[in-house]
């Protein structure tokens, strides 16, 4: 029989009928818990700046070895090794959970659907810790190299303590302002910030090694190791360095493609900043050693630049440095705020918490929470005659804690997610395994060695411990629901199916 345009096959006839009144497909939800953010609009070039951002490479390479250098001294180049190790390991753990789950909550959400929501609990409050203080970091950071940069121009005025605070709450301002805006901007001014940055000291790496012998440039390796206390403690310092790598998870709602885009930036970011840094360790390890250079309060990169006659590249160097702290702390803040926006729509936080801005789909009550306290604290720390470094150390002490008690618990929750779904295998769960056991290992030794040095910054985080225990305790009797929701997700929705109801 002869197809024509009034006589259509029956297959087309049914499939329209099809389209025009659809089946209706059981237990798909009209909305997502977490509507309201953005939805697969984020490109993975966005996504891919927001774990760069929250990682700071340009600001890890010129401050990060020194910090390391204090504990490890002169294993500093293991100790990064060993950190870049043990975060591969995190990333390919934290990525088979990206692989399935799309959750502004990333790491204490994960964590939830493992261990349940009491370690769910403890995960978010390591995870609020972490990327609260690496953003007090990123502002205190900021403000010293920019206060350095202004020095040059203005002479020894710029040394002013008001001129600190002046600049502390600048950057304060300039993050909300960039955040309000939206994830794309933000995302965008971060990428531009950092590559820029980081092009600045890769070319001053590249000039300190080619002015450095061969007897020079092998002395690294022939340094002794440090104690085994020290050497661990330098890798938990280092491994501050690649903390917010897994931030790309924040973004699970808003990204195109979260399954694809989400894993693909965790497992980049830490492979190409691991390099970045075992680079810059070994250059700053050999030029030190060449040039006499010491590594106290993290001008090290600076000093290197004046000895190789280029001191000009170490003035724009400090403009970068100030430039890429700021978007570390715009990309911990938009993790940070996305951490509570999801309590908050749980209803652990007060709902408040969850209102988006309809304009531009930003979580505002929750930035208007978090921005004033990350330059608050600072502004005490320098009110009670901190300088800036003392603060850059003591709030990275406090913010590995929590952030490496986030991933301990993450990590270790994924082989019971796993075997849950019957998904597991032993090559994950050995991986989880190894980064779980070195995690819970290099945060009890880190610790313990920090004591003596940063007593201060080791009460705070007993401190904050024990106010997250006496928070379970509140939210268990007084939000016991929202306890219950912990681990709330982005899920299909009917718009994106045919034939949802």
């Amino acid at each position: 029989m002869r197809m024509t345009a009034q006589n259509p096959p029956d297959q087309l006839v049914a499939l329209g009928r099809a389209i025009a009144r659809p089946p209706v497909v059981a237990g798909v939800a009209q909305h997502s818990p977490m509507a309201g953010l953005e939805r697969r609009t984020v490109g993975f070039v966005d996504v891919l700046a927001q774990s760069i951002g929250a990682v700071a490479p340009a600001a890890g390479t010129a401050t990060v070895p020194a910090l390391i250098a204090a504990q490890a001294g002169s294993g500093l180049l293991v100790a990064v090794a060993a950190a870049w190790l043990l975060a591969i390991c995190v990333a390919a753990t934290l990525n088979q959970f990206a692989l399935r789950i799309a959750a502004p909550g990333s790491l204490y959400t994960f964590t939830s659907k493992g261990l349940g929501s009491g370690p769910g609990f403890a995960a978010a409050s390591g995870l609020l810790v972490g990327y609260g203080f690496i953003a007090m970091f990123g502002v205190v950071g900021a403000a010293y190299f920019l206060q350095s940069f202004v020095g040059v121009l203005a002479g020894p005025t710029a040394a002013a303590p008001w001129v600190t605070a002046v600049l502390l709450v600048g950057v304060g301002a300039v993050c909300f302002g960039v955040l309000r805006r939206g994830i794309r901007l933000s995302a965008r001014v971060t990428l531009v910030i950092e590559l820029t940055s980081l092009v600045v000291i890769l070319a001053l790496l590249a000039i300190v090694l080619s002015r450095l012998d061969a007897a020079q440039l092998a002395a690294p390796f022939t340094h002794p190791l440090p104690s085994i206390g020290g050497l661990v403690a330098g890798t938990a310092v280092a491994l501050t360095a690649f903390v917010g790598f897994e931030s790309a998870a924040s973004l699970g709602r808003e990204a195109a493609r979260p399954f694809l885009t989400v894993p693909r930036t965790i497992r980049w970011t830490v492979l190409g900043v691991g390099a970045v840094y075992l680079l810059s360790a070994y250059t700053q390890l050999a030029g030190a050693g060449a040039f006499g250079i010491g590594f106290d309060g993290g001008q090290a990169v600076a000093r290197l630049a004046s000895d190789t006659d280029v001191a000009a590249v170490g003035t724009v160097l400090d403009l970068g440095l100030a430039a890429s702290f700021t978007a570390c702390a715009i990309a911990s803040l938009t993790a940070l705020a996305r951490a509570v926006f999801s309590l908050g729509r749980e209803g652990v936080l007060p709902r408040a918490m969850s209102r988006i801005e309809p304009l531009r789909k930003t979580p505002y009550r929750a930035l208007a929470l978090v921005v004033p306290v990350t330059v608050a604290v600072p502004l005490v720390l320098h009110a009670i005659g901190w300088s800036p470094w003392q603060s850059l150390e003591f709030l990275i002490v406090v913010s590995a804690a929590g952030y490496i008690t986030a991933y301990v618990l993450a990590t270790a929750a994924l082989p019971a997610f796993l075997r849950r779904i019957g998904e597991s295998s032993r090559r994950t769960d050995l991986v989880a395994g190894v980064a779980a056991v070195g995690l819970a290992g290099v945060l009890i030794t880190y610790l313990v060695v920090m004591v003596p040095g940063e007593p201060v910054a080791v009460a705070v985080v007993g401190g904050l411990a024990t106010l997250a225990a006496l928070a379970y305790v509140y939210v268990r009797r007084t939000r016991s629901r929202g306890l219950a929701r912990v681990g709330l997700f982005d899920h299909t929705t009917s718009s994106d199916l045919l034939g949802g109801s």
